[in-house]
């Protein structure tokens, strides 16, 4: 089990969310695409930075 695994491990991170968290730390970017609201509100990019979900942005 990865470290970003082992943090969320109350969370069911799949591979498509673990991806995006990985991509945004990577990209050093938290804007992402996702329908998935309840997990995204809990993970962090960098362990700190919440994530801004374009698609939730979209419907403000």
């Amino acid at each position: 089990m990865t470290e970003l695994m082992r943090q969320y491990a109350n969370l069911p991170m799949d591979l498509a969310d673990a991806s995006l968290v990985v991509l945004a730390e990577h990209l050093g970017d938290g804007r992402i695409v996702s329908t998935d609201t309840r997990d995204f509100h809990a993970y962090r990019w960098k362990d700190r930075h919440p994530f801004h979900n374009l698609l939730w942005e979209q419907g403000k």
